[in-house]
């Protein structure tokens, strides 16, 4: 099962916020998840963004792939670069 860290889109019309999930590559954008990560809101300025590291550096580990837009705001909210410093310390 190849999982990915997605954004799932959550909000009423024209007014979009997401979920940062673990999903099964396989299922739709707004289907099943595996883990709720965080969320992010584009709306809020600056945007709102609250994601439990230590969740995502995990799913990381276990080889989870990240989308571009999700690898972008692990990259805002630091956990990249905690993945990183575990996976050098090994």
């Amino acid at each position: 099962m190849a999982v990915k860290l997605r954004l799932t889109r959550i909000g009423k019309k024209k007014q979009p916020q997401y979920r940062i999930v673990a999903a099964d590559s396989r299922s739709p954008r707004d289907g099943r998840f595996i883990e709720i990560l965080g969320h992010y809101d584009p709306r809020q300025d600056p945007s709102g963004l609250t994601l439990d590291n230590d969740k995502a550096v995990a799913w990381l580990k276990e080889g989870a792939q990240p989308t571009e837009r999700v690898a972008k705001l692990l990259k805002v909210s630091g956990a990249t670069e905690q993945f990183e410093a575990e996976k050098a310390a090994k």
